[in-house]
C-alpha cells in the first residue's frame, strides 16, 4: 500500500489497547457504506511488544494476526532497542499481514513509561531516530510513528521529533495533541500539531479530541493535516469512522445510529469478539465495549450493571434485547 492510497481516504482509526482487536476493526470495516473507502480505509492495531515479538511470546504473535475482512492494517510495535524493535517490523512484513508497520512513541502508561518505551522516547529524540531509521531499514512498505507535544508542557518538542522522524525515513506521522503529563485529560492543542505540520514535508495525522463533524472541519482548519485519527470517540461508537470519511469525502452528514443499528451492532460485536478470543474472554472485555455503547442512553446505567454482570453471551444477548426494546 502506498502512501498516496493511504491518505486517500484520510479518517483513521487510531491504535487502541485493550479497544482495536481483530473483532473491533473488522466491525469498524463492515459499517463502512462506500466501497472505494471501504476496500482502502487504513486502521491502526493494539500496541505490540517488539521485545514480546524477539521472544516468540504466544500471546504477543497472536496480536500481529490480521485477517482479510479487516485489511489493511497498520501494526503498530514498541520498544527501545533499535535493533529489536527493527527485527519485530521485519517479522511484521514477513507475516504478510499488514499495509503498514507503526511505531508507539506516545503511550503515557506508567509501565511503558518507566520501561523507556512509549511517550518516555519523547525525552531521547536522538535513540528515537536510532529506532526508526533501523526500522525503515529493516522493511519495504510504509512506516510510521505516533507521537505526543512532548513529556510535559515545560519540554514541548513535538516539532524536533517530527524532524527526527523525517530524516529517518519515516513516510508519515501522527501527532496526539497533548503532553505525556496529560494522558487524556485537558484539551488537545492543535495549534502545536500545526507547528509540526509546517515543520515537515512528509504527511501528517491529526489526532485529538474529534469526535464529530464541527470538530472534523476545526482541526483540519487549524492544523492543515493531511489526515485525521479518531481514538476514544470510536468507543462504543464504531459508527463515527464511516459518518466522519463519508462528510469528508462528500459533504454528507450521516445521522448518528437509532436504538435498533445500535443493538444490531452490539450484537455483531459480542459474536465476532467471542469468535476471536473464546465466550470467557470474550464477555469479559464486552462488558467495557458494553458500558461504552450505553453512555448517553436513557436507563443506561442500569443497562452497564447488569452488563457487569453478565457471564455468558447468553446473558449478553438478553440484555442486549432491551435496548432493542
Amino acid at each position: 500500500m502506498t502512501v498516496k492510497e493511504i491518505f486517500s481516504t484520510p479518517i483513521f482509526l487510531a491504535p487502541m489497547a485493550g479497544v482495536t482487536d481483530t473483532a473491533f476493526r473488522i466491525l469498524v470495516r463492515e459499517l463502512i457504506d462506500d466501497d472505494f473507502a471501504k476496500k482502502n480505509l487504513l486502521m491502526f492495531s493494539e500496541m505490540v511488544s517488539a521485545a514480546g515479538v524477539h521472544y516468540r511470546n504466544e500471546k504477543t504473535l497472536a496480536m500481529l494476526e490480521t485477517v482479510k475482512e479487516e485489511r489493511p492494517t497498520a501494526i503498530q510495535i514498541f520498544g527501545s532497542d533499535p535493533e529489536i524493535c527493527a527485527e519485530a517490523a521485519a517479522y511484521v512484513e514477513e507475516l504478510g499481514s499488514a499495509a503498514v508497520i507503526d511505531f508507539n512513541c506516545g503511550c503515557p502508561a506508567p509501565k511503558i513509561f518507566k520501561n523507556a518505551e512509549g511517550s518516555a522516547l519523547m525525552k531521547n529524540p536522538a535513540l528515537l531516530e536510532k529506532i526508526l531509521s533501523a526500522v525503515k531499514k529493516s522493511v519495504k512498505f510504509p512506516v510510521s510513528v505516533k507521537i505526543r507535544l512532548g513529556v510535559d508542557a515545560e519540554h514541548i518538542n513535538a516539532v524536533e521529533v517530527a524532524k527526527r522522524a523525517e530524516n529517518a525515513g519515516v513516510d508519515f506521522i501522527a501527532v496526539h495533541g497533548r503532553t505525556r503529563e496529560q494522558f487524556y485529560s485537558g484539551s488537545a492543542s492543535w495549534e502545536e500539531i500545526a507547528k509540526v505540520k509546517a515543520a515537515v514535508k512528509i504527511p501528517v495525522i491529526a489526532n485529538g479530541d474529534v469526535k464529530d463533524f464541527d470538530s472534523l472541519d476545526k482541526i483540519l482548519a487549524t492544523t492543515q493535516a493531511n489526515g485525521v485519527m479518531i481514538g476514544r470517540a470510536a468507543q462504543g461508537n464504531p459508527w463515527i469512522i464511516n459518518r466522519l470519511l463519508k462528510y469528508f469525502l462528500t459533504g454528507e452528514k450521516l445521522p448518528p445510529p437509532n436504538l435498533d443499528e445500535r443493538a444490531k451492532v452490539m450484537r455483531r460485536h459480542l459474536e465476532k469478539i467471542i469468535f476471536y478470543k473464546g465466550e470467557r474472554v470474550g464477555v469479559q472485555e464486552m462488558r467495557a465495549h458494553a458500558a461504552w455503547y450505553t453512555k448517553g442512553l436513557t436507563g443506561g446505567a442500569t443497562l452497564r450493571n447488569l452488563f457487569n454482570r453478565a457471564e455468558t453471551a447468553e446473558d449478553f444477548l438478553k440484555i442486549i434485547e432491551v435496548i432493542h426494546g
